[in-house]
């Protein structure tokens, strides 16, 4: 059975850039009923016992598996963004390591800001801004809905919600603001680089 996983801050840490009252929503609502919908999805089947990321690539592109597949990703979707959000400095020094793997990928750390903001404006509707390790180094690459890198065989490092519950309580319609405020401010980049290696 799997279980909602304590956020690695506490709710009112990334204020004012993500409010108290939006982690309350997005968290003890949002993603809650995702768990809590996974649990009743997978009781008694062949995936009761199984890892998350045994699920979703088991479930992946299935159409008779879908609402398990949504609701597995969404789950290790959010879990991942907590942990790649922090309002502590020392996790938005961008380590050298991972500077090097931008720059190597994308020219410059600014020229990453861009296309993933980019990307995130682009994604029209709900889903996710990523970005991920494959054969090639690093790429920005978006999902609509639930879907997720893993599905893809690639490793998320970075992820961005664009869903609307995750920032309309403080932003409104204005999604290029949260972009902003979240890419500028709030990612753990000490994060990245753990999952880099």
């Amino acid at each position: 059975m799997f279980v909602l996983k304590p956020l690695p801050f506490a709710k009112n840490a990334l204020e004012p850039y993500i409010s108290e009252k939006t982690l309350e929503f997005h968290y003890g609502k949002h993603h809650q009923t995702y768990v809590d919908n996974l649990n009743k999805l997978i009781a008694s089947t062949e995936f009761e016992g199984s890892f998350l990321e045994e699920i979703i690539i088991k479930t992946a592109s299935q159409p008779e598996r879908v609402a398990i597949f949504n609701n597995a990703a969404q789950v290790y979707n959010h879990d991942l963004f907590w942990s790649c959000l922090s309002a502590k400095a020392e996790d938005r020094n961008i380590p050298e390591k991972v500077l090097m793997a931008i720059n190597s990928s994308f020219g410059s750390l600014d020229n990453f800001y861009e296309q993933f903001k980019t990307a995130a404006l682009g994604q029209f509707g709900s889903g996710w801004v990523w970005l991920v390790k494959g054969e090639n180094g690093l790429e920005i690459i978006k999902t609509t809905n639930a879907d997720n890198p893993l599905a893809k065989g690639l490793k998320p490092l970075l992820a961005l919600d664009v869903w609307e519950h995750s920032y309309y309580l403080d932003y409104q319609n204005k999604r290029v603001d949260y972009i902003e405020a979240v890419v500028k401010n709030l990612f753990n980049w000490s994060f990245v680089q753990t999952n880099l290696s």
